[in-house]
């Protein structure tokens, strides 16, 4: 489903309000785009690999042949990454929920642009297994322009939780990108819900299916949630590094782009 641009000041008013944490992160994002790389035990390079040297010496020492890989060289890397952010719409996200994550929405995008990582935005929501919907805010093939950031301002609460669907068919998206690294990262505020037979274990058990089929082709799926209780079920969904919780929904605008950096560089 496509969102109805809202042209209002939410946008302005957010890089008002973070202008000063806006441009950290773009310095900050800067600095990763231009970050050069160093590999160690190479068989020539610009400099000695000092732990490759003494392990060599050792070897040596004890009578074994001595490896030949002692030096460390330097590279320019380049970011081939494709990048699906799943925002959470349901109706539990009314209010300053989802504010937080419009808020959070434009800080990732104002800054993303500066590292150059492509990157599209869904929403999804739904009721019951007949009406599963996902919302399209920024595609891959679209720039990041006024349209994209009115879209954003126009994200707002729906119904309930359904995200095995979601994740399925989001991948399926990111599967059509050629990329060297793809990742699917969703923001949410609780656990897997809906008003039929979703609610509880079925609902987790069919999300943590759907996310072991996107890491079956290549997707590294990702967390992050203001739902205090995720620490009981996201380890047996997402696994125990692919998730974050926060403590307060008030963390979410600047702690995503944070999280993002970490787990991307």
């Amino acid at each position: 489903m496509d969102i109805k641009p809202k042209h209002d000041d939410f946008v302005a008013d957010t890089l008002k309000k973070y202008s000063g944490y806006i441009k950290h992160l773009r310095k900050t994002f800067e600095a990763m785009r231009d970050e050069n790389k160093k590999l160690k035990r190479q068989a020539n390079g610009d400099d000695i690999d000092i732990d490759a040297l003494v392990e060599a010496l050792a070897d040596a020492r004890d009578g074994s042949e001595m490896s030949e890989r002692l030096f460390t060289r330097t590279y320019r890397s380049e970011r081939n990454m494709a990048v699906v952010f799943m925002v959470d719409m349901s109706g539990s996200t009314k209010g300053w929920i989802n504010d937080a994550e419009r808020e959070s929405l434009i800080l990732l995008a104002e800054t993303l642009e500066t590292l150059g990582d492509r990157y599209a935005i869904y929403g999804f929501s739904g009721m019951a297994r007949k009406r599963c919907e996902i919302y399209r805010i920024k595609t891959f093939d679209e720039n990041y322009d006024d349209e994209i950031r009115a879209r954003i301002s126009a994200i707002e609460a729906k119904d309930y939780t359904r995200m095995g669907f979601a994740i399925r068919h989001l991948s399926k998206i990111l599967n059509d990108i050629e990329a060297k690294t793809r990742l699917l990262i969703t923001i949410s505020d609780g656990k897997p819900d809906d008003y039929d037979h979703y609610r509880g274990e079925y609902g987790i058990e069919d999300t943590r299916r759907a996310l072991i089929e996107a890491r079956r082709d290549g997707i590294h799926p990702y967390c992050i949630t203001i739902d205090k209780e995720g620490k009981d079920y996201l380890p047996h969904m997402y696994g125990p590094a692919a998730y974050t919780v926060l403590d307060e929904v008030t963390q979410l605008p600047m702690k995503v782009s944070d999280i993002y950096r970490r787990i991307t560089t």
